[in-house]
């Protein structure tokens, strides 16, 4: 397994699955939601409990076996500043941006109308943590916590 090969894939399978609004496979856990995407020997897994506040991790595997993952959780601050479906929205548009950049970290910025998305995070893909959120009009109303890396033997 390449290095490069992985993070590309990691790429491509973060903005066919959520950001693409890829179809949802089988629960693997009771109430979990579950995202999949393959392309030959890779495989990525999205599983995730809530929908205004949610928890999750996203898994890659190669011939496999587990060698990348990450945990993230995301919360409302301010439910009448932004709503789960305005957050949602923003999200996407914005990282289907920075996807598009062929990186899926931080010191990433994105304003539409009246909201400004803000990724910001420490490390590379293969050990990070960060933090993403959402302002209105200077005031932060949404923010996600992540953290992750190279699952090693």
């Amino acid at each position: 397994m390449q290095l490069d090969q992985l993070h590309a894939f990691i790429v491509r399978a973060k903005a066919a699955t959520y950001v693409g609004s890829g179809a949802q496979g089988a629960s693997s856990r009771p109430g979990s939601h579950d995202l999949q995407y393959t392309e030959g020997d890779w495989l990525y897994i999205d599983s995730y409990f809530g929908g205004t506040d949610f928890i999750g991790e996203e898994a890659v595997f190669f011939e496999g076996k587990p060698v990348w993952a990450m945990n993230y959780y995301g919360y409302i601050l301010h439910p009448e500043l932004i709503s789960a479906a305005e957050a949602g929205g923003m999200i996407k548009a914005s990282l289907s941006r920075m996807y598009a950049e062929g990186r899926f970290l931080g010191g990433f910025r994105h304003s539409a109308g009246n909201l400004t998305y803000i990724d910001t995070s420490e490390g590379d893909f293969s050990h990070f943590h960060g933090k993403e959120w959402i302002e209105r009009e200077g005031v932060r109303a949404y923010e996600l916590l992540y953290h992750g890396g190279l699952v090693k033997d």
